[in-house]
């Protein structure tokens, strides 16, 4: 089996701030995220450390992190981070897929697998 490497570690996220990172492979964005409050899913001494794709489940065109929330530029869907990826606003019927972490005892953040579909994919990355 390839030897698990980290994304990121929990010193250097900064709230609010999302870092980039590729997972499952090179064609597919993420975004690491300290959402400075809780959140579904999140890792951490306070539950707020997130990672999503960055692919927005209407067209697949890369979302961004902003205030708070993930917005996509094409056609102005909106997701919730805190809620799973969940969309509020705009054609996306499909929440943001919401990339499982896990964290060690030193800090350092893992991929664990993926909830939901990654934009243009038949089947869910492990």
């Amino acid at each position: 089996a390839p030897v698990a490497r980290p994304i990121g570690h929990l010193n250097d996220l900064t709230p609010g701030r999302a870092v980039p990172f590729l997972w499952p492979d090179e064609a597919s964005p993420a975004l690491l995220i300290r959402l400075g409050r809780g959140a579904a899913g999140g890792v951490g001494p306070d539950r707020d450390v997130v990672a999503f794709s960055a692919l927005c489940t209407h067209q697949g065109c890369p979302v961004q992190f902003e205030n708070g929330r993930f917005l996509c530029p094409c056609h102005y869907s909106q997701f919730d981070p805190c809620l799973g990826g969940q969309c509020y606003q705009g054609p996306a019927t499909e929440c943001l897929p919401q990339i499982r972490l896990r964290l060690d005892a030193d800090g350092a953040l893992y991929v664990e697998g993926c909830d939901g579909l990654i934009w243009g994919r038949l089947e869910t990355p492990r």
